[in-house]
């Protein structure tokens, strides 16, 4: 191959990289712009001081689980490649890390994974976690990715975020350039104006079309995402008509055999297997330049022409060929052969038992895996054709599609399937069966956000397993718990969980005693209990050392929950950290969601608004928008959005006060109200704060800080006063005491709350709390309190900032734009945090907004917008 165009610099940087050691390249740019033949003349040239291994994410109907983890296991062999059959995420780690782990002086590992945005959730939290590590190590870990069609919420974002940023260097691809373009156009022969116009500079595109129009054969190949090992595709890439022209062109010219082998590869992502591209056909195929060899296969040299093919197949054609690899592999021509490319190809090929039958495999692989989002995926395919199945399998099968659909966060659609599996169980008359669905739908149904409906469905499968003595029962009294304990009814939650715990232990119910046991200590916690934590603890490790992830996962959570209630906010922000980081590891998305919301809340409370509305977006972004996960993210925007006097401030309040109203409970209602009391009260409309306010306090009784701040918010709108217990500091704000009230939120780090107390105060204080209102852009809170202290008597009232700062058409705040302007200068992020005397990770969170809002991907971009203005 004759040297890559226009891409010298990126491949001394990789050179560069390698011999560095413990680095993380990012190689990224659009579909063609020649990331896989940059990375492979890369592997080519450190041949002899490097040792590659290769792996590929493909665009499959469900990505494979940890996909590009088994192409690398099948090369390494050894203990990597017995780690990855196994499938369990920590030895597959710990293996792949003695892979890498050699002596300084050795051949240095490179560990290369092409496409990266087509990954499945597995193979990211992989990379997150050997990113990690990577820099402890002798090693190169190269991704490939294409950044231009990755959506705001697409999780690859989440994870390279995650990546150590001294350890990672992106590298970013441009187009050629005109010059480049003319250059190569006049050596195939060809008028320069009319490769440019037809190609522009995207590499790939110029390399097919000399290709195509080559008086003596094709050139090597010089640009495109290739000939790298393997290639995949982002879901949804549009295949230029370039592209499409230039690759049909060379199939016409195919004999039938050989145009056949061509739609086999068409329809198969990645690579077709050997057993399937057998005989002369393939040779041809790779003569006319429509296909390359790759290990384990044959593949078109880029997705786009992949693509191309596919698209142009008839849907008949389609589903012919699906049937052929789909037969072909399954009669044995690949053996081992990944059961999510069986699932791929028989929903191509339409084949309802098949797809029935290897959705089924491919879910059960993915969930031992820990890959549940996956194996939700496979679950739901299989789902959709039960009707083949006799009745008992049909409910067996939908009753582990609703378990795979809850632990992925999928609550509407498990519910679904766990309503019909219980209808299925009631027409047949399975009493346990019928019991055992009912306390399984009641948690789904509470997190799809319907309270009434989940105490119900608790209530009903006691009565339904009333008389029996079994394991069922048990769990329906731990049930019955959980939702006292979700509603506050803390005295009937302990009393239904100890039920449970005691008929669990006369059982060797172990599961169902640890989920009593948390509820139990939950109950306790939330009454203000304390040392109740200690105890939650420990069932966390036993509920992990025992497998029992749902029941950790509810420890973490249900911890990081208390603690912000009782607005403990240093212990709050250490347990929502715990917490997001076991749902990340577990991939229960439910939880996380719900996570993201309640750390938004605790940044909202100690003035980081920056990082709350990052946090607050990163939830409702997510998929799954229904259910009170979705509550706290709203609150928490929703207040920012107040404070600063945006218009769409009322419209999330409202999305959040219509959510938190069907589940009924005060834990959603409170926060709910007492933000929308606050809305009113800063747009000048103290009626309507004060009844929302009062609402709240006529739901049922919660925590006391809960509850203490919806008296606050009615003592603010009309003078009235509720006693609170003594020395609690919404009750010292209601007696006057500012002093002894900024002490004691300050002791909670509750930032946002002292600023309330300090604007009751004398003017030093006032003064203060104003200038962090103006800090943070609440424009609204911050012009309340100036008219408040007009009407005070107050004469030397500092000016806010001024209106065009505070209401910029880029919709940033001032200290984004005075963050924007020191990047705009040139300096680090440590430079810009020493210079506005701010923490390096606040920085962190104001330069992520600042992206978010001028819709632009890099520091540089952001900059050269500052410029052209």
């Amino acid at each position: 191959m004759v040297g890559l165009w226009e891409r010298a610099e990126a491949l001394e940087r990789l050179e560069r990289l390698l011999g560095d050691g413990g680095r993380i390249a990012v190689v990224a740019g659009e579909a063609g712009i020649g990331k896989s033949a940059l990375v492979g003349e890369f592997a080519r040239r450190a041949e002899r001081r490097a040792r590659v291994l290769w792996g590929a994410c493909d665009q499959l109907s469900t990505p494979r689980v940890l996909g590009p983890v088994h192409d690398i296991g099948r090369q390494a062999g050894g203990a990597l490649a017995r780690a990855v059959a196994e499938g369990a995420q920590e030895p597959v780690l710990q293996a792949l890390l003695d892979e890498l782990t050699v002596p300084r002086q050795a051949v240095r590992p490179v560990v290369v994974v092409e496409d990266a945005h087509w990954a499945d959730e597995a193979t990211l939290d992989l990379l997150v976690l050997l990113g990690r590590r990577v820099p402890r190590l002798p090693a190169l870990l190269v991704l490939t990715l294409r950044d231009d069609e990755l959506a705001a919420d697409h999780p690859l974002r989440a994870a390279l975020a995650k990546l150590p940023a001294a350890a990672t260097t992106r590298i970013v691809l441009p187009p050629l350039s005109a010059e480049c373009v003319a250059d190569q156009a006049r050596r195939a022969g060809q008028d320069p104006d009319t490769v440019t116009r037809f190609c522009g500079g995207n590499p790939l595109l110029v390399t097919e079309f000399l290709r195509d129009r080559a008086p003596h054969g094709p050139p090597e190949p010089e640009g495109g995402d290739g000939p790298g090992p393997w290639s995949g595709a982002q879901r949804g890439a549009r295949v230029p008509e370039a592209v499409r022209d230039l690759v049909l062109g060379r199939l016409r010219g195919l004999a039938a055999d050989e145009r056949e082998l061509a739609h086999l590869a068409a329809v198969s992502p990645g690579r077709l297997a050997p057993g399937v591209a057998a005989g002369r056909p393939v040779d041809a195929c790779v003569d006319a330049g429509i296909l390359v060899h790759v290990p384990d296969g044959v593949a078109y040299r880029h997705e786009l022409l992949r693509s191309a093919v596919e698209e142009a197949l008839s849907p008949a054609r389609a589903r012919e060929m699906h049937r052929v690899v789909l037969d072909r592999l399954t009669a044995g021509a690949e053996p081992g052969v990944d059961p999510g490319r069986l699932v791929h190809h028989a929903i191509g090929a339409g084949d309802a038992a098949a797809v029935m039958r290897w959705g089924r495999v491919a879910g059960d692989a993915a969930a031992r895996q820990g890959a549940r989002r996956e194996a939700a995926s496979y679950y739901r395919a299989a789902a959709e054709h039960a009707e083949l199945l006799p009745e008992p399998e049909r409910a067996d099968l939908l009753e582990v599609y609703r378990e795979r659909a809850f632990l992925a966060g999928r609550f509407v659609e498990g519910l679904a399937a766990g309503r019909k599996a219980l209808a299925l169980r009631e027409r047949r008359g399975e009493r346990l069966k019928v019991g055992e669905n009912l306390y399984r739908i009641s948690r789904m149904t509470w997190w799809a956000g319907d309270g009434p409906g989940a105490r119900a469905a608790a209530v009903r499968a006691v009565e339904v397993l009333a008389d029996t003595d079994g394991p069922e029962l048990a769990m329906a009294y731990g049930t019955r718990a959980h939702m006292d304990m979700l509603a506050h009814q803390n005295d009937d939650a302990i009393d239904w969980g100890v039920r449970a715990l005691e008929l669990a232990g006369r059982l060797g119910d172990r599961e169902t005693a640890i989920q009593a046991q948390v509820t139990v200590h939950t109950a306790r916690l939330q009454d203000g209990h304390l040392p109740a934590r200690g105890p939650l603890e420990e069932v966390f490790e036993h509920a992990v050392e025992l497998g029992f992830v749902d029941a950790a996962a509810r420890v973490r959570v249900n911890l990081a929950f208390c603690m912000d209630e009782l607005a403990r906010y240093p212990d709050a922000a250490e347990q929502v950290e715990k917490a997001l980081a076991y749902a990340e590891q577990e991939q229960v998305d439910g939880y996380l969601q719900c996570l993201l919301g309640v750390r938004a809340g605790i940044r909202f409370a100690r003035c980081d608004w920056d990082g709350a509305l990052q946090d607050a977006e990163a939830s409702l972004s997510r998929p799954f928008k229904v259910g009170v996960a979705l509550v706290p993210s709203l609150i928490a925007k929703g207040r920012i959005q107040s404070a600063r006097g945006e218009d769409a401030a009322l419209e999330t309040l409202t999305k959040a006060l219509r959510l938190a109203e069907t589940a009924e409970e005060f834990q959603w209602l409170a926060p709910a109200l007492a933000a929308r009391s606050e809305y009113f009260l800063w747009a000048g409309d103290p009626r309507r704060a004060a009844e929302e306010a009062r609402r709240g306090l006529r739901t049922a009784p919660g925590t006391p800080f809960k509850a203490g701040e919806l008296a606050y918010r009615l003592w603010r709108a009309d003078g009235t006063a509720t006693v609170l217990p003594t020395g609690h500091p919404y009750q010292l704000m209601i007696e006057g005491d500012w002093r002894g009230a900024s002490a004691e939120w300050q002791a909670r780090t509750a930032e946002f709350a002292r600023a309330e107390a300090l604007a009751a105060g004398d003017e030093e204080a006032a003064h203060e709390a104003l200038r962090l209102l103006d800090a943070l852009g609440a424009v609204a809170a911050a012009s309340h309190l100036r008219a408040e202290l007009r009407r005070r008597g107050h004469t030397r009232i500092p000016r806010g900032p001024r209106r065009a700062t505070a209401a910029r058409s880029d919709g940033l705040t001032p200290r984004q734009a005075d963050v924007l302007s020191l990047v705009a200068e040139g300096l680090t992020n440590a430079e810009i945090a020493v210079r506005l005397t701010l923490s390096p990770k606040t920085v962190d969170h104001h330069i992520s907004a600042i992206l978010g809002k001028l819709g632009v991907t890099s520091r540089g971009q952001a900059a050269a917008r500052v410029r052209a203005t």
